[in-house]
């Protein structure tokens, strides 16, 4: 399997805002009260990046939100279900209202779009409170079958290692925080992985060991390792994907405020292997807490 495909399903939201409740434990997440018309500031910047991958040659899915229930994190799609190995999974989401972002249209569109019909489901979960947020929780290695997690009230350790198994990947845990002290809720937001580079934020995992380990198995799989600061992990830096388009060129998507964030050192060491594209949502980035990488949830078929 590759480590990158060029389709992918993007959730075009009804309600996006300011969800309170992933704020507890969501600290890229900012409450601005002045802003009014979040919601069409982040349409306007979902139809925008969405015309600058297909103009990149990506085949985007364009899934449409229902109105009610209002779920205002569903244009983050990748981490409530996955699409790859001949199966689609949906995951336990910590956040009650974001369970209400698996219905069955989207589902469905998904099967239609791809021809994979076997579901996986891990949403009982839900009521033992153990929680496994699809590439949010995890960051996978589909060449070497290794996942990457940072435990944290959203990564359940155990449900973690028990997925990796039934999926035949190895599991790669660690605890990580931000400059802090703060659980990084998410291992996407600190980490990313492409076929040939590693971007991980190496300050947060503050366990010697486990940080040694992370190191080995990202180098011994020939990974070139660009190691981002807090602060840059902060602007989203460690938050993006790589994509390979109809050229069979590959891509590095990240945010305009990601890229603005990395030195030209960084920038040159991803361009040896990827050309960059720089979707600009900052509402979506501030208001959700969430970036580009959180907005793509890849298509393997």
């Amino acid at each position: 399997m590759k480590q990158h495909t060029r389709h992918i399903a993007m959730v075009r939201p009804m309600a996006f805002g300011y969800n309170e409740q992933t704020a507890a434990n969501n600290y890229f997440q900012k409450k601005e009260s002045t802003v009014f018309n979040v919601h069409e500031l982040a349409l306007k910047e979902f139809d925008t990046m969405v015309a600058l991958l297909k103009s990149n040659g990506i085949d985007v899915l364009v899934l449409q939100d229902s109105v009610s229930p209002p779920k205002p994190d569903a244009i983050f799609p990748n981490n409530w279900f996955c699409c790859n190995n001949g199966l689609i999974q949906l995951f336990p989401m910590y956040a009650p209202n974001r369970r209400l972002e698996k219905h069955k249209q989207i589902i469905e569109a998904i099967r239609s779009k791809t021809g994979v019909l076997l579901l996986k489901d891990w949403s009982a979960y839900e009521e033992k409170n153990m929680f496994l947020e699809g590439t949010g929780s995890m960051v996978i290695d589909y060449v070497f079958n290794i996942a990457y997690a940072c435990i944290s009230a959203r990564t359940n350790k155990e449900l973690f290692e028990l997925f990796c198994k039934e999926n035949n990947y190895l599991p790669i845990s660690f605890e990580a925080a931000d400059a802090g002290g703060n659980e990084i809720y998410h291992t996407n937001v600190m980490m990313a992985l492409g076929e040939k580079i590693a971007v991980v934020c190496l300050a947060a995992v503050k366990n010697e060991i486990e940080k040694t380990k992370l190191l080995h198995e990202l180098q011994t799989t020939g990974h070139q390792i660009v190691d981002i600061s807090f602060e840059q992990m902060n602007h989203f830096a460690g938050n993006m994907l790589e994509l390979i388009n109809n050229k069979n060129e590959r891509l590095m998507v990240m945010s305009k405020q990601a890229y603005s964030a990395l030195t030209p050192q960084q920038i040159a060491t991803i361009e040896q292997y990827n050309r960059i594209i720089t979707p600009d949502i900052g509402s979506i980035e501030n208001i959700g807490g969430g970036s580009v990488r959180c907005m793509m949830a890849e298509l393997f078929y």
